[in-house]
């Protein structure tokens, strides 16, 4: 299983966070190190993009998208979530491979932490379980 992680140096406390328990996961259910490879980028709004570069090349079987947007003084998070959230789907359903929407999208730096710690509601880890989960289902139902 070959899996690419975009990751958003954006909120990078947050977001090497959820790399870290993604890559983790990833190990603990079996993937190698090197059928990991982390692509970073410089924002959530560059995920859609670089997903679909990546897609594009039809070296990996899934790819993770990790971003964080925390809400600030104007709408500003709101259009970056949207077009994080639209633009990965878009790519995944364009270029037929699973590209999975691990951005956190809070209203508080608290709120960021309390996602991004070791534990079962990190974001990064949650990603790398529905990863294997996909494309497992994907092979055993041969669709």
């Amino acid at each position: 299983m070959k899996i690419a992680v975009a990751v958003s140096e954006f909120n990078n406390q947050i977001t090497s966070r959820l790399l870290q328990q993604c890559r983790l996961e990833l190990k603990k259910q079996g993937v190698s190190e090197g059928n990991i490879r982390v692509i970073w980028v410089p924002g959530a709004y560059e995920l859609p993009f670089v997903a679909k570069r990546l897609a594009l090349t039809k070296k990996f079987d899934v790819i993770i998208c990790l971003g964080c947007i925390i809400k600030g003084g104007t709408d500003h998070d709101k259009y970056v979530a949207r077009w994080a959230s639209q633009g990965i789907g878009q790519a995944s359903l364009q270029t037929n491979v699973p590209i999975l929407f691990g951005v956190l999208s809070v209203k508080n730096e608290s709120q960021a932490l309390a996602r991004s710690k070791p534990g079962p509601l990190n974001r990064g880890k949650e990603m790398a379980d529905a990863a294997i989960g996909i494309v497992e289902l994907l092979k055993r139902e041969r669709i």
